[in-house]
């Protein structure tokens, strides 16, 4: 198992449109082998007083923070699809993206510990 993580700040009025655009890239990544992603909207995030979310991806006034994850079955699976997926023209940025990419944070990672989960 693989884990890619996500926070991204998206403005608020924007929550359908993301999650319109989530889920018609959710079909794309399932034909490359992603296994399951998780989109999740902001519900409880506190400031912190050294950092948080929010400062992570330097929110702006009338963002929401979303925090998503996708399961894959290992690393090679995912450096496979990725390579794939940019050469794949569904994949296109054209038109409005509901968030700033710039400011999104990514990272891949090794599970350490699983619950829940054969």
């Amino acid at each position: 198992m693989y884990i890619a993580g996500f926070v991204i700040p998206v403005p608020a009025e924007m929550l359908e449109a993301y999650r319109k655009w989530a889920e018609n890239g959710a079909k794309i990544f399932k034909e490359y082998g992603c296994l399951e992603i998780v989109e999740s909207w902001e519900d409880n995030v506190p400031d912190g007083t050294q950092t948080d979310f929010r400062r992570a991806v330097d929110a702006k006034p009338g963002e929401m923070i979303v925090f998503s994850w996708q399961v894959w079955p290992d690393k090679a699976c995912v450096d496979a699809a990725e390579a794939k997926m940019r050469e794949d023209k569904r994949l296109e940025i054209s038109g409005e993206i509901p968030f700033d990419p710039k400011r999104l944070i990514y990272g891949g990672f090794k599970p350490i510990y699983t619950m829940g989960r054969e």
